[in-house]
């Protein structure tokens, strides 16, 4: 038996009200049911009852509902008249839910359902509502006994039935009528009609969390990508937390596995691991694990099968083995289905949906995601490829030798391409196999091989043995380079360009090759040569020998060797030239003349285009553009990242493209004039990183770029979802980023309504700024945590911010008004929960503070319209504290008069009950008259400001004019609002708002009607 008493109760009542959905909530609801029920008290039991019908309908165990439903409806039968209208009213709207949960639980039987459906008809009738919500039930029951014929009558007559008290609301009848056209494979019409509700038109507590989840496969097969992306960043956030949208999530992971983000679905399964195992509600489990199964089947096809899933039934599965256990116990279900709807259906439709083929092959989403665990790699074919005919491999060499000799960026993959084929190994052409073979060095080379020397070394030979001399003498420039790379000693490293420069040198002189070899020598030993002087300056200022001219004097003989390469070699190779150009550019900016940078690696970019290899251009086109919007000249730069972009179409490096989008889409961000196609840029740069395995870098980087594009745009809950997963990339890239990202985080989850989380970042951000030596930051971060604090109402934290905040104001000494905001804040804080005396002083206190602090700022500068506006606001709201005490000394002689009524005359120890004491006549009225004084003084500042403190003024005037009503004084209260009247009627027109004069004649109407 219960111990609970009635308060206890309705207290734990209201709790469980505001508590997440889920089994916890649940389970309280339950307890109090049985306490409310042994509590004899039949008016409490139905609350509770409601109360538990609807814990159980925003979790995964909604078809529980059904016991508490009808034992809330014999409640009802047995006296009708214990139900007021909104009791009635909500046992009537909990029949629809009803009707879904039958639906959803095979295990009644469908004459079982089809009674219930009858009853909800015939009380529907009797209560005179329509029967739209009726046919909308029906609809979904003939739909899940295949009764095609019966399922459309349903959807007629639901659409034509009046909308009354018991329609759904507008989002959910329009979920509904697109899942209906979706279902009959009509995916435009479905999103027609879903567009209220994915444009944000209509809203409501599940709405448009549910139909951004059931959009996304319809706008990806329809091509609208941008949109499916949106939706599903959107959506997912709306989502993740709701046990009772787990069918939601399971379409979000469906999503990733159809559009090449696996990763990402992965991620979305493990933050819903612990509810990846029967559920309550069958309908919401085979919906859920139908997602999970498809994400699962794809990793299989892609080679993960053996790799780590979640867990299930509380052992530790691979991804085949979660896959075969889901899709038995899915399987399982769907047949109860079945069998209980005498139709295949439901089995045919899951079937179908677990089977689903991809939709594309990736639709980047910005969001960052870690990769898949790399697979083994294949070992040889035991077979070789049929021999194709000779002379497509003698093309394909030619055009590999082709794209080799014009420095093309798709050469390495032709090369691959030749060294696939048989005759390439053969022995049939050895210049090929040679070919091959230095294709094979020069990519350890690149990538620092340990065994490049060696390799470039046998090209060499392998060249001098065929008479190719020309191609001996680049291998042995390769060589030289590789050595420069290492770190080899000066000397050595001189002799081997020596060698490099002799070889070139010595080719015929009717080799077409020979000055371009002998051009590239000279300016790798151009560059060389630099470094070596700079290192061996170095040396020598480590010793005292260098004197503090050694570095710019090596700047200027290294712009010197460059110019006067560029000049031989103008005419003859452009390219190269081009080369020495942008190194020339970048020296510039290393010299601090970025005006001339510009100029060279413009002209560097032109001779590239102009030499037939545009794509040498990017990167000039690229640093050309960083530099022109330092220089402020945004149209340029953007013109020159255009042209980057444009001439990188052939480029094969992922960093590359990663780089040359994130520099166009930061221009445009900056330009503030193509948010949206920045946005673009911004994501293609994102994948772009991610291929290169900059996920942490510059994919962070575009991601961040990303987000800032979404929340310009006014997409904030895609922007959260897009910092959010790469913070912690940010928070690596040095403090001042680290506290940048947190305050951007903090302001977005502001404006998604979510104080808690934003107050997190924003304490975050305080913390990593608490050492910096200006506390302005800082204290910026405390009063913006403490405001989303007292938001949340988290009271002893928004304090603890606000006094935080207080001191790094005072310690900075220069903003006066941000100083009196917290003291206001704090003042405020103290009267939230209960108004005793000690809040009212200590409020006054604080108001007392803001006021001095702008006494004193105005003594300083006078003429500050903003402190003198935030002294009239302090005066307004000192006065609205000294109110909120006269209501509450009226509300305490209320609740003493309903007690003595209610338990008999108990005098004045009655009035003794409230938290602050009882006030006087003569205590009411003087706090009344210094109310009255403060709105005077609050309205006379607003006078001086001018015309467009207006509003505030009327404010003032017309709460002083309602105290003096209090007074027993209208006619004076009617005189003020008057006179302000008669001043806004003299003003220019336009100059007032229209709602002012309106509300002042109202006001004066109503006090001069009570004093007669």
């Amino acid at each position: 038996m219960s111990t609970m008493t009635r308060e206890e109760i309705e207290r734990g009542l209201a709790e469980n009200r505001q508590a997440p959905g889920g089994a916890a909530r649940n389970a309280h609801a339950e307890a109090l049911s049985a306490a409310a029920e042994a509590t004899g008290d039949r008016p409490l039991f139905r609350a509770a009852l409601d109360n538990q019908i609807n814990a159980y309908l925003y979790s995964s165990e909604s078809p529980k509902m059904l016991v508490p439903f009808a034992r809330l409806l014999q409640e009802y039968d047995k006296d009708p008249a214990a139900f007021d209208e909104w009791d009635a009213h909500s046992l009537f709207w909990q029949f629809k839910w009803i009707a879904s949960a039958i639906g959803h639980s095979p295990e009644i039987p469908l004459e079982s359902a089809a009674g219930w459906l009858d009853e909800m008809e015939r009380r529907y009738r009797i209560a005179g509502y329509s029967e739209r919500p009726v046919r909308e039930a029906e609809l979904w029951l003939a739909d899940a006994t295949a009764d095609d014929e019966r399922a459309g009558r349903a959807y007629t007559r639901w659409q034509t039935a009046d909308r009354d008290d018991m329609s759904d609301c507008h989002a959910c009848e329009l979920n509904s009528q697109g899942h209906y056209a979706m279902l009959r494979g009509d995916d435009a019409e479905a999103l027609e009609v879903w567009q209220p509700v994915l444009s944000g038109e209509q809203t409501c507590a599940e709405e448009p969390h549910r139909i951004l989840a059931t959009s996304l496969l319809p706008l990806v097969r329809l091509g609208r990508f941008d949109e499916a992306r949106s939706a599903h960043l959107r959506g997912y956030r709306l989502a993740r937390d709701k046990e009772s949208l787990l069918p939601s999530v399971g379409r979000h992971i469906e999503f990733c596995a159809l559009t090449g983000n696996e990763s990402r679905g992965l991620e979305i399964l493990a933050e819903h691991a612990a509810h990846v195992a029967p559920l309550a509600n069958l309908s919401d489990q085979l919906a859920f694990h139908g997602g999970i199964l498809v994400l699962l089947r794809r990793l299989t096809e892609l080679g993960h099968g053996q790799s780590p899933a979640v867990p299930y039934e509380g052992s530790p599965r691979t991804v085949s083995e979660l896959y075969e256990a889901l899709r038995a116990g899915s399987l399982e279900i769907a047949k109860r289905f079945d069998a209980r709807n005498g139709s295949t259906r439901v089995s045919e439709r899951f079937l179908a949906r677990i089977g689903g083929a991809p939709l594309t092959a990736v639709l980047p989403l910005g969001v960052r995601s870690s990769a898949l665990a790399a697979l083994p790699q294949p070992g040889p074919a035991p077979a070789a490829r049929p021999a194709a005919p000779a002379e497509g491999f003698a093309e394909l060499v030619e055009r590999a030798r082709a794209a080799r000799d014009l420095g093309h960026p798709g050469a390495d993959a032709l090369w691959e391409e030749v060294a696939l084929r048989p005759e390439a190994t053969a022995g049939s052409d050895p210049l090929a196999a040679a070919d091959v073979a230095d294709h094979r060095a020069l990519a350890a080379a690149r990538a620092g091989a340990a065994d490049a020397p060696e390799l470039l070394a046998g090209v060499r030979e392998r060249y001098r043995e065929l008479g190719n001399a020309e191609r001996a003498a680049l291998a042995e420039l390769r060589l030289a380079t590789v050595a420069a790379q290492s770190g080899t000693e000066a000397g050595e490293l001189r002799g081997l360009l020596a060698v490099a420069l002799r070889a070139a040198e010595a080719l015929d002189a009717d080799e077409p090759l020979r000055t371009r070899r002998i051009a590239l020598v000279e300016l790798t030993g151009i560059r060389v040569e630099s470094y070596l002087r700079s290192v061996e300056a170095t040396e020598d200022a480590g010793h005292g020998h260098a004197d503090g001219q050694e570095h710019g004097h090596g700047h200027s003989e290294l712009a010197a060797e460059l110019t006067a390469f560029a000049d031989a070699y103008a005419a003859a190779l452009p390219d190269v030239v081009a080369e020495a150009e942008e190194m020339l550019g970048r020296l510039a900016l290393s010299q601090g003349d970025p005006e001339r940078a510009v100029t060279l690696l413009a002209a560097s970019a032109d001779r590239s285009v102009a030499a037939g290899r545009p794509w040498l251009a990017v990167d000039p086109l690229v640093l050309r553009a960083g530099v022109l919007m330092s220089l402020d000249r945004t149209a340029e730069a953007e013109e020159s990242a255009r042209a980057g972009l444009t001439h990188a179409a052939e480029v094969t490096g992922t960093e590359a493209q990663g780089v040359v989008r994130l520099t166009l889409a930061d221009i445009l961000l900056g330009r503030g004039e193509a948010d949206a196609e920045a946005a673009r840029h911004a994501l293609e740069a994102a994948h772009w990183f991610d291929q290169a395995g900059l996920t942490a870098d510059g994919g962070a980087q575009a991601r961040l770029l990303l987000a800032r594009c979404h929340a310009r745009q006014g997409h904030i809950a895609e922007a959260a979802e897009v910092l959010q997963s790469t913070l912690p990339d940010l928070l690596e890239h040095g403090e001042g980023q680290a506290v940048s990202a947190r305050e951007f985080l903090g302001d977005l989850l502001r404006d998604l309504n979510d104080p808690r989380g934003a107050a997190e970042q924003y304490l975050l951000a305080a913390e990593l700024s608490e050492d910096w030596e200006d506390p302005r930051p800082q204290a910026n971060f405390a009063q913006a945590a403490a405001d989303q604090l007292s938001e949340a109402r988290l009271v002893p934290e928004a304090v603890a911010a606000y006094e935080r905040a207080l001191d790094l104001r005072r310690r900075s000494k220069d903003a006066p008004v941000a100083e009196v905001r917290i003291l206001r804040s704090l003042a405020w804080l103290g009267l939230r929960d209960v108004v005793t005396d000690a809040a009212v002083a200590g409020a006054r206190a604080r108001m007392g503070e803001a006021a001095e602090v702008l006494t004193a700022a105005l003594a300083d500068a006078p003429e500050d319209r903003e402190a003198r506006a935030e002294l009239a606001e302090t005066w307004n709201q000192l006065a609205q504290v000294l109110d909120r005490r006269v209501r509450a000394d009226e509300e305490a002689h209320e609740e003493a008069d309903e007690e003595a009524y209610q338990e008999g005359d108990q005098g004045e120890g009655a009035r003794g009950s409230g938290p602050a004491e009882p006030l006087g006549a003569a205590e009411l009225e003087a706090l009344r008259l210094e109310e009255i004084l403060l709105w005077e003084r609050a309205a006379a500042l607003h006078a001086e400001l001018g015309p467009d403190h207006l509003q505030a003024r009327f404010q003032c005037v017309n709460n002083a004019a309602w105290t003096e009503h209090e007074l027993g004084r209208p006619e004076a209260g009617a005189a003020r609002v008057s006179a302000l009247a008669a001043e806004v009627r003299a003003l220019p027109e336009g100059v007032a708002p229209e709602w002012l004069l309106e509300s002042a004649e109202r006001t004066t109407e109503h006090l001069l009607r009570t004093s007669s």
